[in-house]
């Protein structure tokens, strides 16, 4: 039976046709043929020219993501599990896996689809419809890949409780697939140990795309007295005390997370070198300028100040305060580690902000390095939102 076809306007679909994965319904001139919302269709130029197959959602403003650059290409087991192996080998080949990211979404070719390892246990979520149909054919395939590297899984969960589902038209879903099993998982990353919550953590439980951006930070924190501000459960506050930090003091607005930090600190047995306390980055900082307050290292790893192109203005006066208050507490010739994890802040933005902070506060800034999200969440050129997070180191001297 023929599938659908959607033809694309003229004059449109140049983000897909420099690679990208998305079609927006604006893009779409007409529909020929019959389709259900999640279901495969070809697709097409203006001009009859193939551009390939891929999921539709009426209910969705990115009403097509492209699955493959092939018209007519059938979306079977084999296909999926040539995508999968494809996700397994890149990861294998360019990183540790005992914890990382298997599979991210367009930047895998699996168009709104999250599936994490946490030792033996994978979290999967689900953002889209088509992919959603297809989910549980894609975990099937991917255990039996892991297990032909002797990798056994003893837990999956489901966390598709994320508001851009309502976006799809979807429920927000939560909650095991298959059996249930102990949903706190500790895990080794960086020598560091972390007792993970998989069930409530933000995101899938762990923000595993600053793995080697956290080991980076090891050199400059050794002997040091470090701020490590919106510390969440502690990863750059640990990686800091485990590299032989003085004093580390680690804060977030989050009780929770904080609880979280300071049981952290206590299986490191850091608990009498790094402490954490509950209050709001912004409160605080200001405070410990007027006190006179200064640090050997300041660490900035704000949760997202912008999650659409409206709110950017905004966002960038905040990524410009925050580093002007934490550049006033670095001592004259220490370090300040920043970064930004939305991909709406561009890196042009962000450094621009960065930029007017260090003129602001009179400090001349050293770049020591730049580096982006771990391998295990790799950038797809043509795929802007797949490239989010900036992550800067300076030294940060005194003007004279």
């Amino acid at each position: 039976m023929d599938r659908a076809v959607a033809i694309i306007k003229k004059g449109e679909g140049r983000n897909l046709k420099a690679g990208g994965l998305w079609i927006f319904d604006n893009e779409i001139g007409t529909i020929k043929g019959s389709y259900e919302n999640g279901g495969i269709i070809d697709i097409e130029d203006f001009d009859g020219y193939p551009l390939g197959t891929g999921f539709i959602n009426q209910n969705s403003k990115i009403r097509i993501r492209v699955m493959s650059r092939k018209k007519g290409q059938i979306i079977d087991n084999e296909f999926l599990e040539m995508r999968v192996r494809n996700a397994w080998d890149y990861r294998k080949h360019t990183m540790e896996t005992d914890n990382c990211r298997l599979i991210f979404g367009e930047a895998d070719f699996l168009p709104g689809l999250v599936i994490d390892k946490y030792a033996d246990v994978l979290v999967v979520q689900s953002l889209a419809l088509g992919i959603d149909i297809l989910k549980g054919r894609i975990i099937e395939i991917l255990i039996r890949v892991l297990m032909e590297d002797g990798i056994s899984i003893r837990g999956i969960y489901e966390r598709s409780d994320a508001k851009v589902r309502r976006q799809e038209g979807m429920e927000q879903e939560k909650g095991f697939i298959g059996e249930a099993f102990d949903t706190n998982v500790q895990i080794k990353e960086n020598g560091v140990i972390y007792n993970v919550n998989v069930a409530d953590g933000q995101k899938t439980g762990f923000f595993l795309d600053q793995k080697y951006n956290r080991a980076a930070i090891h050199r400059i924190c050794k002997d040091a007295k470090v701020l490590d501000c919106f510390t969440h459960t502690g990863a750059f506050a640990l990686n800091a005390g485990i590299a032989g930090a003085s004093h580390v003091t680690g804060v977030d607005v989050s009780e929770l997370g904080v609880e979280q930090a300071r049981e952290n600190a206590r299986a490191n047995g850091l608990e009498k070198t790094v402490e954490f306390i509950c209050r709001d980055v912004f409160d605080l900082l200001p405070e410990l300028e007027r006190e006179k307050q200064t640090f050997d290292v300041v660490i900035l790893d704000p949760p997202a100040f912008t999650k659409s192109r409206d709110s950017v203005k905004n966002a960038t006066k905040g990524y410009r305060e925050i580093n002007y208050r934490a550049m006033k507490l670095v001592k004259d010739g220490g370090f300040l580690v920043t970064c930004s994890c939305s991909h709406f802040m561009t890196p042009e933005l962000f450094s621009k902000a960065i930029a007017q902070a260090g003129v602001s506060a009179h400090k001349r800034l050293r770049q020591v390095e730049y580096r982006t999200q771990s391998q295990d969440h790799p950038i797809l050129w043509a795929a802007d939102e797949s490239y989010y997070l900036k992550f800067f180191i300076f030294q940060v001297t005194d003007e004279k």
